[in-house]
């Protein structure tokens, strides 16, 4: 039997989000927790993700947490294998590893009212804590359409987030399914080695060029020299971004502009007028992720690379069809499809209050007060959770905010004693709710004229945040008591002379009832 251990705090993932609050922990003077991980390291997404030119779209100096800045990042835009090897210095540098519990997935937690703690149950032993943090991250859990025929494909199959390495992709005849962030660092990292190429492209995304260079030795000594000046590099790169938020969330008319560089981007490198028709998107740039590239479209003009402008329909021995007909045999079909973000695979794990879990609740879509606590689930909160996604700048921000919330939250169970809980108010979480969507109606991911990932199957846009990274961090600075109820534990029932009550019960005598304090 493997032995319980209970803890004040427990963190589910260790990415950004969970190592980021195993060392705020730490900072505010809490020991008491552990970070359960799935996998046998560190890293989340940067260590799932492998595939050939793997690498960051945010500047390396802005995609790292203010509290543990690199002065040796090698690249202005890093690559995944200098992203994971930070993620294990900040593990190290920070004395999380005896936190760590490895190979212990989370296969349910569910609330317990009476104790006021969750009861966790993972594939290394049973847990249980006052206060859960989710970190499991939306790109975390690989999806892959349901296509026909696809189980019976005689080659290899594989996400670009289970990449095989044990696979030569040399001489063979590849099928890569998707044209997202993903796929267009795939395309140009193996057209120079596979036989063919046959990118199946539902829709066409808008790529920018990626300005991306070595960092100097005499830069990266300056960084370590004089910290300040790597403070500086990462406050321009973040004002930038915060300039362009208007025109993503107010006006994106103005995006006009930035549409003819990209198509500009196009034609520097397909001079065939027929693929240039099939790779120009027709909605808005910005609907979608802006991806960053210089090789795609070189890849994409070479004789050993087909482009299908339709996505997969299904598959016939090793035969890929495409919806417009298109008919191609190949020996390997990659899937770069994305993740499932509006449907958390760790939401019918959780179990709440009332005996539902989280996907039950969220069945008509996600919603969380201030992206972090959810009605119906005490001392539970997650981190990147709903609406706190980004289109145009670095994630780590959003991060550091909800952060700041969790540490919060945890002073004010300090403050209160004894054993208690916060619950979220339903009408808190639905107004905060109603504010994001009504703001969300004028921007470009949902007036830009596209379906993407962002959107849940109601057509909701219930993962980006539609304002400014300041904004976020003034709204997550500090836990407004007023948005939540207190639980506190039942009366334990006092022991009774049985001849004093005559037989009676005395549970029964003394039948415990919640607490439930309304703070004002």
């Amino acid at each position: 039997m493997a032995k319980h251990e209970h803890v004040r705090v427990a963190v589910i993932g260790s990415g950004f989000g969970g190592l980021g609050a195993a060392v705020r922990l730490r900072r505010e003077g809490i020991t008491d927790f552990v970070v359960l991980e799935r996998a046998d390291s560190v890293g989340g997404t940067w260590r799932d993700n492998s595939y050939p030119g793997c690498a960051c779209d945010v500047p390396s100096h802005l995609y790292s947490f203010s509290f543990a800045p690199n002065p040796d990042w090698p690249r202005t835009f890093s690559g995944q294998q200098h992203i994971r090897a930070y993620l294990e210095h900040v593990t190290d540098t920070f004395g999380i590893r005896p936190h760590l519990r490895l190979n212990h997935e989370v296969t349910k937690m569910a609330w317990n009212g009476d104790e006021l703690r969750w009861e966790i149950e993972t594939s290394g032993g049973s847990f249980s804590a006052d206060v859960v943090v989710s970190a499991t991250g939306p790109l975390s859990d690989p999806k892959i359409p349901d296509i026909p025929g696809l189980a019976d494909f005689p080659g290899k199959v594989f996400h670009s987030a289970r990449w095989d390495h044990d696979y030569d992709l040399t001489g063979k005849r590849v099928a890569m399914i998707g044209t997202g962030a993903s796929a267009i660092q795939i395309v140009p990292s193996i057209q120079p080695k596979v036989g063919r190429l046959t990118l199946l492209q539902r829709t066409p995304p808008w790529v920018m060029p990626r300005v991306d260079r070595a960092i100097s030795g005499p830069e990266r000594w300056l960084h370590r020299q004089l910290p300040f000046t790597a403070t500086a590099r990462r406050g321009i790169l973040w004002g930038i971004r915060e300039l362009q938020v208007s025109a993503f969330t107010k006006r994106p008319n103005e995006l006009g502009l930035v549409e003819r560089l990209a198509k500009a981007n196009i034609a520097r490198s397909i001079k065939d007028p027929a693929l240039r028709a099939r790779l120009t998107p027709s909605y808005r740039l910005g609907c979608k992720r802006i991806l960053l590239s210089n090789a795609y479209y070189p890849a994409l003009a070479q004789p050993n690379v087909d482009v299908v402008a339709s996505g997969l329909k299904e598959v016939r021995g090793n035969v890929v069809v495409a919806a417009d007909g298109t008919e191609t045999e190949v020996d390997a079909i990659i899937f770069g499809t994305g993740f499932h973000v509006t449907d958390m695979p760790i939401a019918p794990r959780v179990i709440g209050a009332d005996g539902r879990s989280l996907a039950e609740h969220w069945k008509d879509g996600m919603e969380a007060l201030r992206g972090a606590t959810a009605a119906g689930f005490p001392n539970w909160m997650t981190i990147i959770g709903p609406n706190t996604g980004l289109g145009n700048s670095s994630m780590i921000l959003m991060i550091e905010s909800q952060l700041n919330y969790m540490a919060d939250y945890l002073r004010q169970l300090d403050v209160l004693g004894g054993r208690a809980a916060l619950a979220a108010r339903p009408s808190a979480v639905g107004a905060w709710n109603r504010r994001v969507q009504s703001r969300m109606e004028r921007t470009v991911w949902k007036a830009g004229g596209c379906e993407s990932w962002y959107l849940d199957a109601n057509g909701r846009n219930t993962t980006l945040w539609p304002g400014t990274t300041a904004e976020f961090r003034r709204q997550t600075r500090a836990v407004d008591l007023s948005e939540y109820e207190v639980l506190r534990a039942p009366a334990k029932p006092q022991a009774q002379d049985v001849g004093a009550t005559g037989g009676r019960d005395a549970s029964s005598a003394s039948a415990s009832v919640r607490e439930k304090e309304a703070v004002q």
